[in-house]
């Protein structure tokens, strides 16, 4: 498996160590490295092969083996891994000592509810939208939910902005996934197509 940095993480690093929060920089990492695990114990469970792993400034990215040919139900369990991982995390930072304890249940509870919101490629989004197709096989639902998507981070980003700079860390993560979601959002129709076709090998 490759496993790699986005340089938009080293940025969102790179702002929290000019703030001069260094043990902010190690919670953020840890968590995240946490958080991507569950992700990779969750495809190895579910008999599924991890290709490339990336860390992100809002958790990871994990490129899996045949994804479009992977069922919904694989798919939607493997995102909910990321959060799982989280959630157990938090549990285990309140065996830390008390200086450290806040930081890491502060850190890993941001980090598990941006991620549980139901924006695409949020985990959150990634179930619902898997959910959604699995249970209405409508291959144009994922169009519409990316689209959806990019429309609702354009308004969280245009807030954002305007409340700069108290607002910089989380911007910086919001444009990162608005840019995601504009790559998705250019192939959507080619990604419905495909997902029609799934649904009729699956059915």
């Amino acid at each position: 498996m490759k496993f790699s940095v986005h340089p938009a993480f080293l940025l969102l690093l790179l702002t929290i160590v000019l703030y001069g929060n260094i043990a902010l920089y190690s919670a953020i990492l840890i968590s995240l490295f946490v958080h991507e695990l569950g992700h990779f114990v969750a495809a190895k469970l579910v008999g599924v092969k991890v290709e490339t792993c990336r860390i992100l400034p809002y958790g990871g990215e994990m490129t899996l083996r045949n994804e479009m040919q992977l069922s919904y139900q694989k798919l939607i369990l493997v995102a909910l891994g990321g959060p799982v991982a989280t959630f157990l995390g938090i549990l285990f930072s309140f065996f830390l000592p008390t200086l450290l304890q806040e930081l890491f249940i502060e850190v890993q509870l941001f980090i598990l509810l941006m991620n549980l919101l139901p924006i695409w490629p949020l985990d959150g989004g990634r179930i619902v939208c898997f959910a959604l197709l699995n249970t209405y096989s409508h291959a144009k639902l994922f169009e519409y939910y990316v689209s959806a998507s990019f429309y609702l981070l354009t308004v969280i980003i245009i807030v954002l902005l305007y409340l700069l700079p108290q607002s910089l860390i989380l911007a910086i993560v919001s444009l990162f996934l608005w840019s995601k979601v504009i790559g998705d959002w250019r192939i959507r129709k080619y990604r419905s197509a495909f997902e029609k076709h799934v649904m009729n090998r699956l059915t």
